[in-house]
């Protein structure tokens, strides 16, 4: 072969290979009791849970910030609020609870934020409000970002408050 066939070979191949697409994801399986049916929210909340929805099944990853390679619960918390509304939230879940305002159960709107004492401190852990009684968070090291009710009994005793930084 001459270095024109060679050439050519080498593009078709390159093409070919940039053409293929990833393996896809399988879908999250829906946790025992927990539906997504009747979610509903406007304005600024709908557009936190079209995201927050979006990353269901994404692997957690301890300081992650991307999708991509994994997220932690603030850094998820922190993903949705830049790419829904363009607002940039501090790091860590204690930083963010220290940013909002606190709520009570009741004024929960999709699209705020839950916290929980998971490891003995305040604000160990937190996730987004979807409606329904339903929060959305990164768990732990070999989990994905799911739904949780937060009726849930475990969740109930390490509930640490409510805060939203909507007005």
């Amino acid at each position: 072969m001459n270095a024109k066939h060679l050439a050519t070979l080498a593009m078709l191949t390159l093409l070919a290979a940039c053409s293929t697409t990833p393996p896809k994801k399988p879908a999250p399986k829906p946790r025992p009791g927990i539906s997504l049916a009747g979610l509903k929210a406007d304005g600024a909340g709908r557009e936190v849970l079209m995201v927050t929805l979006g990353l269901l099944g994404n692997d957690y990853k301890f300081g992650g910030t991307n999708p991509e390679a994994g997220l932690d619960c603030s850094g998820m918390a922190g993903y949705i609020y830049r790419n829904a509304l363009g607002v940039e939230l501090p790091r860590t879940a204690a930083q963010i609870a220290e940013a909002g305002r606190s709520i009570s159960l009741n004024q929960l709107r999709v699209g705020d934020f839950v916290f929980f004492n998971t490891m003995n401190r305040r604000y160990s852990h937190m996730g987004i409000f979807i409606g329904d009684g339903k929060f959305v968070h990164a768990p732990r090291t070999n989990s994905q970002i799911r739904v949780e009710r937060l009726d849930n009994p475990w969740f109930m005793s390490r509930f640490d408050g409510a805060r939203t930084l909507f007005n």
